[in-house]
């Protein structure tokens, strides 16, 4: 989309920051990607790369609103845009009609992975269990010893085992109330993230193909990390003028974030 691929991947732990946008949706009486109804009315997302469907929770960094949403479709087409928003969505979270809010986006691991086994069709691996080998055993019947008497054997319990236990029922669909929690404003400023790598000589030829970008070590000194960024920028514009660098110099990983 927008001329940059995007891989989709099952991610329940996903924490982002980034760009959102109001998105269209495929229009009136059409489906999502993943065949589900759109409409701009209800509180929907649209996502590049999580799984369909799945919840999240996006907060406006720049009020401090949140909203928990359902990722039904694929988007936004700008790449510079983590997320993207019906316009109820949008309205109660005070993303303005037209331009882009600094949001993070965190997974509802637990609801995702609930909507996630209940689509239609899905497989959900079952481990198989193998029971232990018993060895043959050989029995024989005797007379009783002299003096005592003989009884009727004992009954014998027996426990019937069930081959395959029925599946589990699967969840039911996630209702997601229109509940915004209002919280502390907590804007920050724009960078435009190339990579991060675990090499340092890797980390310097990746910001020697972008002009003005630099690089920044963190961790420890056993897992010391090389994150190649540009930035800071006072506006988005200066930030999508920068990811077009990025794009054009070949850097396909290279995103929006709030920081």
């Amino acid at each position: 989309m927008g001329g940059v691929w995007s891989y989709p991947r099952e991610d329940f732990s996903l924490v982002e920051t980034g760009l959102a946008t109001r998105v269209p949706g495929p229009g009136w009486n059409a489906t999502t990607a993943n065949g589900e109804a759109w409409s701009g009315s209800r509180a929907l997302a649209a996502h590049r790369t999580l799984q369909l469907p799945s919840v999240v929770t996006v907060t406006n960094l720049e009020n401090g609103r949140s909203l928990t949403l359902r990722v039904n479709d694929r988007g936004p087409v700008n790449a510079g845009r983590v997320i993207g928003l019906s316009d109820r969505a949008a309205e109660l979270l005070g993303v303005p009609a037209s331009g882009a809010a600094q949001v993070r986006v965190t997974v509802d691991g637990d609801r995702s992975r609930a909507l996630s086994d209940a689509v239609p069709g899905r497989e959900v691996p079952r481990v198989a269990i193998e029971t232990a080998p018993r060895a043959a055993v050989a029995a024989e019947s005797l007379e009783p010893p002299p003096g005592a008497r003989s009884s009727a054997p004992a009954r014998t319990a027996t426990t019937r085992v069930a081959a395959e236990e029925a599946p589990a029922a699967r969840p039911r669909d996630v209702a997601l109330p229109e509940t915004v929690t209002q919280g502390p404003p907590q804007p920050g400023r724009l960078y435009v993230e190339l990579g991060t790598l675990s090499r340092p000589e890797s980390a310097q030829r990746l910001a020697a193909r972008v002009p003005g970008a630099r690089i920044e070590t963190f961790g420890t000194r056993r897992d010391r990390q090389y994150r190649v960024r540009l930035g800071p920028y006072p506006d988005v514009t200066g930030a999508d003028a920068a990811l077009e660098r990025s794009l054009s110099a070949g850097v396909s990983g290279a995103r929006i974030l709030v920081d």
